[in-house]
C-alpha cells in the first residue's frame, strides 16, 4: 500500500506542476483551455500508448532479446537452486507471486527486473554474475531486483515517462503554433512549419525530461540497495556492489534495459541512470 501511495503520489504531484504551469502560460498567451483540449488528449495517447506498451511487453522482449534461460525448481542445481530458494523465500515473506527467475549468456556482473506488475515479473542473472558472486552475495542483488519489483518501480517509470512524453508533444506543438504565427493548427503558416517547430522544440524539450527520468533512476537505485540491506544486511550488499563494480563490462551495443540493471558505469552528470557505487556504499554503511 505505501508504495501504491507513493507512486501515484509522485504521479499526481508532477501532473499538477506542469499543469499549473500550463495554466499561466496560457492565461499569459490568451489562449483558451477549450482551444488545446484536443492536443491535449491527442498527445496523452500518444504520450502513455508507447509507454505502456513498453511495460507489457517488457518481459518478453527481455527473455527473446538476452536469450533468458529460465530457472525453476525442478531444472535448477547448486548455487542456481540455492538463489530459487531464496528468492521464493522473499517473494513470501513480500507477499508477492513468485517472479520468474533465469540466466542469460553474459561476462558483466549485473541483473535487472521488469514486468508489468509485481505479481507477473521476472529477475534475470547474468552468468558472468552467477560465477563471480558466492551465494550471500547473490541473495543481495536478488533482495535489490525484488526490491525494484515490490516498490512497483518499473510501473511507476512508465508513469512518469507517460507524464512527460505527454507534455513534451503538448507544450511542442502549442509552441510550435505560437512560433508559426497562429492561434491554433489552422492558423499560422501551415502545417508544415508547424511540424518543423515541433520537432526542433521536443528535442529541446526531451532533454530536460530525460534529466527528471535519470534522478528518478538514481534515487530508485539508492532505494533498492536499502530495500536489499533490509532482506540480506547492508554488508552482503556492499560486498555485491564492490564486486559488481570491479567487474563491470561495458555493453558494445545500445541496451534497452541499461536503467533497468543493477550497475551501469558512466559519467557522474545529469543524465546519468545509477549513482556512483562508492556513493551507493557509503549510504549503505550509514544503516549498519
Amino acid at each position: 500500500m505505501k508504495a501504491i501511495l507513493k507512486r501515484w503520489g509522485l504521479f499526481l504531484t508532477v501532473n499538477f506542476l506542469v499543469l499549473f504551469v500550463l495554466g499561466i502560460i496560457l492565461q499569459l498567451l490568451k489562449i483558451k483551455p477549450s482551444d488545446i483540449i484536443s492536443l491535449l488528449i491527442y498527445c496523452a495517447i500518444f504520450g502513455f500508448a508507447g509507454s505502456f506498451i513498453s511495460l507489457f511487453m517488457s518481459k518478453p522482449m527481455a527473455k527473446a532479446s538476452y536469450r533468458i534461460i529460465p530457472i525453476t525448481r525442478e531444472n535448477a542445481t547448486g548455487k542456481a537452486l540455492a538463489l530459487y530458494e531464496t528468492i521464493e523465500e522473499m517473494a513470501v515473506y513480500k507477499h508477492i507471486k513468485m517472479p520468474e527467475i533465469g540466466i542469460y549468456p553474459s561476462p558483466d556482473n549485473n541483473a535487472f527486473a521488469t514486468g508489468a506488475n509485481r505479481n507477473s515479473s521476472l529477475i534475470a542473472f547474468s552468468s558472468g554474475i552467477m560465477e563471480n558472486l558466492n551465494l550471500d552475495e547473490l541473495a543481495a542483488v536478488a533482495g535489490h531486483e525484488m526490491t525494484h519489483i515490490t516498490e512497483g518501480d518499473m510501473v511507476t517509470t512508465t508513469l512518469l515517462m507517460g507524464t512527460l512524453n505527454t507534455f513534451v508533444f503538448f507544450i511542442s506543438n502549442l509552441l510550435a503554433i505560437l512560433l508559426s504565427g497562429g492561434r491554433s493548427r489552422e492558423e499560422g503558416f501551415g502545417r508544415g512549419t508547424q511540424i518543423f517547430f515541433a520537432i526542433i522544440i521536443q528535442n529541446i524539450l526531451m532533454i530536460f525530461a530525460n534529466i527528471a527520468i535519470c534522478a528518478y533512476s538514481r534515487h530508485r537505485e539508492y532505494a533498492a540497495d536499502a530495500g536489499s540491506a533490509r532482506l540480506t544486511s547492508p554488508v552482503q550488499m556492499m560486498i555485491a556492489l564492490e564486486k559488481i563494480s570491479n567487474k563491470f563490462v561495458p555493453p558494445t551495443k545500445k541496451d534497452a534495459y541499461t536503467i533497468a540493471k543493477i550497475n551501469y558505469r558512466g559519467p557522474a552528470t545529469l543524465f546519468a541512470t545509477h549513482p556512483p557505487v562508492e556513493k551507493r556504499i557509503e549510504r549503505l554503511r550509514k544503516m549498519m
